[in-house]
């Protein structure tokens, strides 16, 4: 796993070199380390499912720079959550078992701490029919609700063959079923600056992160069908504050307002210090 380390390593090298006369990088020494290293999971061949390939990657340079679950090696990717947990009773238990239950102490709540290497958001169910005028509605949602999920005080019912109420916390900063996989249309409304995440922290830990906004960098959208499809790439250019779209080999600007408009799939969030100013206009 370490050739991933180094080629990657090379890669960012040649990416910021200050004295780099070309006017392009090739990735193909760093694509062939991901083939040899994924043994073939993620091919030059063949498109990959952009999660799958970032939850891989991330892990396996954490992994590959000796880091563990105490030891961090990728602490600029990691954050940390609270998660709290409380067994449900069946739901066709009459009530009184049901209330015998909740008394027992596998029914009470208790609370694991665990690490992340991204934060997944879950979209509320698209609508199955139409509306009055025979069309389908594309549903909307705000950023911040579906943000609510880690207030510490949303539960979410997660159903197996134990049924379990969740509900999550940040204590560090930084959709799919069991059934098919599905592509949820939802669009969600979010800014590209200033989303403040200090209300997601616990009270005690808001003290030390003294910097909790953080602006969009780069935007991924899938298009097409699930098990098909492609992608395209909205990116910040920091330098000029302009955005980009890239697909393939083709590059072309994009006014951030249609940014917010389209469906996104992946997002990469970059923390502003205090010391630095909004680069990328109102």
């Amino acid at each position: 796993m370490f050739l991933l380390v180094q080629r990657f390593g090379e890669l960012m090298r040649k990416l910021w070199n200050p004295r780099n006369f070309k006017a392009h990088v090739s990735p193909h020494e760093m694509l062939q380390a991901v083939v040899l290293c994924s043994k073939k999971t993620f091919q030059i061949t063949k498109q990959g499912d952009g999660v799958d390939f970032l939850s891989w990657f991330l892990n396996a340079l954490h992994s590959a720079l000796g880091g563990t679950k105490e030891k961090k090696k990728t602490d600029v990717f990691q954050g940390s959550t609270r998660i709290f947990i409380k067994k449900l009773p069946h739901p066709d238990l009459p009530a009184e078992g049901k209330e015998q239950l909740l008394h027992n102490d596998e029914y009470q709540e208790t609370m694991v701490e665990s690490t992340f290497m991204y934060l997944t958001l879950d979209l509320p169910t698209a609508p199955l029919y139409k509306d009055k005028n025979e069309q389908l509605i594309i549903p909307q949602v705000p950023l911040f609700n579906i943000l609510a999920k880690f207030n510490g005080i949303t539960e979410k019912e997660c159903k197996t063959y134990k049924n379990f109420l969740k509900r999550f916390q940040l204590t560090k900063l930084f959709t799919k079923n069991n059934f098919f996989v599905e592509k949820n249309p939802t669009i969600v409304n979010f800014p590209i600056t200033n989303v403040d995440l200090r209300e997601y922290l616990f009270e005690e830990v808001q003290a030390v992160h003294r910097n909790t906004t953080y602006d969009l960098i780069a935007n991924i959208m899938h298009d097409g069908k699930p098990s098909e499809g492609s992608y395209r790439i909205h990116m910040l250019h920091h330098g000029t504050g302009k955005w980009y779209e890239l697909q393939d080999l083709q590059v072309t600007d994009i006014l951030p307002q249609m940014i917010m408009l389209l469906e996104a799939y992946i997002q990469i969030w970059k923390r502003r210090d205090n010391d630095e100013t909004n680069q990328q206009g109102t």
